[in-house]
């Protein structure tokens, strides 16, 4: 699938795979996609669960668990440079320092037999070099500061089953902002928080990119926070990069049915309707999967042609890129 190279983006996926080797078969988790992230720019991810967007996040980082999973083919580039050639301590270094990742669950991504503070000191002396201990303690309370944590000089001696989940989640982003890194990938940072809490953590973050001009992936299900805090967004199915481009351009002209079906799906509070509308089916099976589009078994608008080829990708408005026969002018379904 090829898509326009700007001339060099912080970040360039260019055709990676990700397989797992189970004993059902192999499954490619990330179907050879092409993903490219400019210089203090917010991208969204969206997709069902079990569209690949978190195996495509660990890939970037490195972290795909070998075995079963593996980097089959591709690149990534960043700054120039193929991450997938770097060695283990050239990754480590790069790893939580030019790049940092807040993950899913901030519960099981903070040691629970150790202080929020202590586990903060170690990332901070770590990718800064602080040998006095005293000073990286002072700068896991400045921190928490930047998060809006109220009485940091408190919080810094609890263990994470002492703070809120919200407050949990504001740990996990000043220990992610602690190295000043480049690019945030951040994986569903709202999940399982209340309404009131993630307007909260995505205002956050937001404030926190424009302050230090980070760059940013921005992984979600959500369609609402996607659109507002990305400048672009990914649309992933399957396994594949079905459609992206220009937020707005996107959300007014939702081109790919599948990204039109998850559009319809929205609750809408004028809405008269009784049902939300609903995607048929389920996403396939990774390891046989269908032939030709991937979506076609759900689609309303499917062919003959979807069943037997694979749509590529096609600009249909500047910098709006669909994978569909029937979105494309002069290819009807």
């Amino acid at each position: 699938m090829n898509q326009p190279l700007n001339d060099k983006p912080l970040l360039h996926l260019k055709g990676v795979r990700t397989r797992f080797y189970t004993y059902e078969g192999v499954l490619d988790a990330v179907n050879g996609i092409d993903l490219e992230i400019r210089k203090n720019e917010s991208v969204g991810l969206v997709g069902e669960t079990g569209c690949g967007k978190s195996v495509t996040a660990l890939s970037i980082m490195r972290l795909i668990q070998d075995p079963p999973g593996k980097i089959a083919s591709g690149s990534v580039f960043f700054k120039g440079e193929d991450l997938l050639t770097k060695g283990i301590e050239e990754m480590r270094a790069i790893r939580g320092g030019q790049i940092a990742m807040i993950f899913q669950k901030p519960m099981s991504s903070l040691n629970p037999s150790f202080r929020v503070g202590t586990q903060m000191v170690d990332v901070i002396r770590l990718h800064q070099g602080l040998r006095r201990k005293e000073e990286a303690w002072a700068q896991a309370v400045e921190l928490l500061k930047n998060v809006r944590i109220g009485i940091p000089e408190n919080v810094v001696k609890r263990y994470p089953h002492e703070i809120s989940g919200g407050m949990r989640q504001r740990v996990m982003i000043a220990m992610a902002l602690s190295s000043r890194p480049d690019l945030l990938i951040a994986d569903e940072p709202t999940t399982a928080l209340d309404a009131t809490v993630q307007k909260q953590i995505l205002s956050l973050i937001e404030n926190l990119r424009k302050e230090f001009g980070f760059s940013m992936l921005f992984i979600s299900h959500d369609l609402r926070m996607i659109y507002s805090v990305c400048n672009r967004v990914y649309v992933m199915y399957a396994g594949d990069i079905v459609e992206f481009g220009d937020v707005e351009s996107m959300f007014d002209h939702p081109r790919h049915p599948y990204f039109l079906a998850l559009m319809n799906s929205l609750p809408r509070f004028n809405s008269q309707k009784e049902l939300l509308a609903v995607i048929p089916g389920e996403i396939p099976s990774l390891r046989n999967p269908p032939s030709g589009c991937r979506f076609h078994p759900r689609c309303a608008f499917t062919s003959t042609r979807c069943e037997r080829e694979i749509p590529n990708l096609h600009e249909v408005e500047p910098e709006h890129w669909v994978a569909c026969f029937k979105a494309v002018e002069g290819e009807g379904a």
